[in-house]
């Protein structure tokens, strides 16, 4: 009697990447997009009803601004994935596996430190003094009522107990910025350890953006001086 084959089981299906978390400036992308429409529509005038050297003056300049306007609005952003950080700055890109990083750290600007001591700035975090500030004057006036919602039932009222459950559950009122660096140091906390997360900060100089500002800004300069 032979023994009947059993079919080979079907393949597993790939377990999917997980995304990076990517945080950017809404402020900055709005105001690029402003600053990129202004300086098109100046640059595209000039050229068209300009005269003499005027076109080739504006084609240059826009060479020169447009990628720099580019790489300080559009560009900066942070993606924070399972083994490593990525923080896209205007002229560069550093790579920060979870392992190599010492610490996140909000002051006046949002960085990141390396076991190396090194610092790199988050650009697409910025630190906004004046969001702290409205933030904290939130956050003292929930605490207030909070507090005279359970003072005016004894600390026993359903509606007062409800209020402030909801109040911790939400946690404190943080400016949007430091949410991100909140969510960047618990992902720091869960993944420092891991063996996916260790390697070697690497850093690349963003040349698509300094090579066509250079060749404008030279551009600009030799045409300033035939002139």
């Amino acid at each position: 009697m032979t023994t009947p084959e059993h079919p080979p089981p079907p393949p597993q299906p790939p377990v999917p990447a997980t995304k990076d978390r990517v945080h950017r400036s809404p402020a900055g992308i709005a105001g690029g997009v402003l600053l990129l429409a202004v300086v098109l529509w100046l640059g595209l005038d000039a050229v068209v009803a300009g005269e003499g050297r005027t076109p080739w003056l504006a084609l240059a300049a826009m060479l020169l601004v447009v990628p720099l306007v580019v790489a300080y609005t559009l560009r900066p952003a942070v993606f924070a994935g399972e083994d490593r950080l990525r923080v896209r700055n205007p002229l560069r890109v550093v790579v920060l596996p979870w392992g190599r990083i010492a610490s996140l750290r909000s002051g006046y600007s949002n960085e990141v430190v390396t076991d190396s001591g090194a610092k790199y700035q988050l650009w697409a975090v910025p630190v906004s003094l004046r969001a702290r500030k409205r933030a904290a004057r939130r956050e003292a006036r929930r605490t207030a009522g909070d507090g005279r919602g359970a003072a005016g039932r004894g600390g026993f009222g359903l509606t007062g107990q409800r209020t402030a459950a909801a109040g911790a559950a939400d946690g404190p009122v943080r400016a949007e910025s430091d949410k991100v660096m909140d969510e960047l140091r618990s992902l720091l906390e869960a993944r420092q350890q891991s063996g996916t997360a260790q390697g070697e900060v690497t850093v690349r100089w963003a040349y698509e953006i300094l090579a066509p500002a250079a060749a404008g800004a030279v551009l600009l300069a030799v045409l300033t001086g035939i002139g």
